[in-house]
């Protein structure tokens, strides 16, 4: 079988695959969809002398997160997150350093890793991904309000993680490791992310006022939200910060204009985030590295534990801040927040993305890996009951 073969029979098995899920999804609606598709990938990469083709980083860098990233900003709520900026920006920007911090000292005197590969594994797992959290919350009909505040935590801690990761990393591979170089170069990927990004968004929102046409409104944004990730990654900025923003000048562009409610282009973006969102979760579980974690499995194990124990602090803590007396973040949004707090693909492909750096411990991005899928498989596995349980259930949104 050839490379193209092969490489088609890979997209085949993944739609297949995906089909079938989603037909066992709506039987047992307990258990979100995305989590049913990355125990299925993992099922599937057990499966001996598939020959599929191997899967790296860029392949998740380059071809899905690009789309997912603009289609949950071209998505916001602006006016409910407006309302809940506070409590978001904390979870973000505070809440990913105290994660990367504690998660690093945890694994440096509990797990016995290096400061710098607690410091690099706290990093490839700050940031969270709660595609099955807010799908699951709109068909149980739950609060607008939670939803924006996973919504927009997840959003912008992408870029935050992904320059905290940039940083980290970046100084690791100089072999002398400095707090002061990974602080110039979080700066220097977070700003020139930014500006990318706004300068790109606002060139594709001129262009926007002059056409009507919905394919070329999806063209235009299609342009937007590939080539603003590759200006940025061309000069080692953030590439994700970058279609942050992109994204967030067009939501802007059609929320004050309400020319994009509604349209072709809203139903373009959804229908490629699902199909996305279908592939990468299989990918996960299919490039999932099942026995070298095996091998492990005490200290992915831990490694879980210690992410949950870190969730902790940035969450109660910095809620606790934006909202003291629990009036507009009720206990049980708060319970949620913490427990919907599941990583997903971007972690996966950070953590393959250092696998072959000598300078960087081998177990590292086993760690990761591991931790990501069990964050999948029990944490998203429970979202059902723990929403039932935190009475979260109200009229579902569609």
């Amino acid at each position: 079988m050839s490379p193209a073969q092969s490489f088609l029979l890979f997209l085949i098995l993944l739609g297949g695959a995906a089909t079938a899920l989603r037909l066992v999804s709506r039987t047992a609606p307990i258990v979100p969809y995305p989590v049913l598709l990355a125990a299925g990938g993992v099922l599937i990469g057990l499966i001996p002398g598939l020959g599929l083709p191997p899967i790296g980083p860029d392949l998740i860098l380059l071809a899905f997160v690009p789309g997912l990233v603009f289609e949950a900003s071209l998505s916001l709520h602006l006016d409910e997150l407006k309302r809940r900026l506070l409590p978001v920006s904390l979870l973000a920007t505070v809440g990913v350093l105290l994660t990367v911090l504690l998660i690093a000292g945890f694994a440096h005197y509990l797990l016995g890793l290096g400061w710098a590969s607690g410091f690099l594994l706290g990093a490839i797992v700050a940031a969270t991904d709660p595609i099955a959290v807010v799908g699951l919350l709109r068909q149980l009909g739950a609060p607008r309000g939670l939803e924006a505040i996973l919504d927009g935590e997840s959003l912008f801690n992408d870029g935050t993680g992904v320059a905290v990761f940039a940083a980290v990393l970046g100084t690791i591979l100089t072999g002398h490791p400095s707090p002061v170089d990974a602080v110039e170069r979080f700066l220097f990927v977070t700003g020139a992310g930014i500006a990318i990004g706004l300068g790109a968004g606002a060139a594709a929102v001129l262009f926007l006022r002059l056409v009507r046409e919905a394919e070329l409104e999806i063209l235009i944004t299609l342009v937007l939200a590939y080539g603003s990730y590759l200006a940025a990654d061309l000069v080692h900025a953030s590439g994700v910060v970058s279609v942050v923003s992109a994204g967030i000048v067009v939501a802007r562009f059609g929320s004050r204009t309400g020319r994009l409610q509604g349209t072709q282009l809203h139903g373009f973006w959804n229908l490629l985030a699902f199909v996305l969102n279908a592939a990468l979760f299989l990918i996960v579980g299919i490039a999932l590295p099942t026995q070298h974690v095996l091998a492990i499995g005490w200290l992915v194990l831990g490694a879980y534990a210690i992410m949950l124990a870190a969730r902790i602090i940035p969450v109660y803590a910095l809620l606790a801040a934006a909202d003291p007396r629990a009036t507009a973040i009720p206990w049980r949004w708060r319970h949620m927040t913490f427990w919907g707090g599941i990583r997903g693909a971007l972690s996966v492909a950070l953590a393959l993305s250092v696998a072959g750096y000598a300078s960087v411990e081998s177990n590292v991005s086993l760690l990761a890996y591991g931790m990501v899928v069990l964050s999948l498989l029990v944490q998203g596995a429970l979202l059902v009951p723990v929403a039932e349980l935190l009475r979260l259930r109200g009229k579902p949104v569609d």
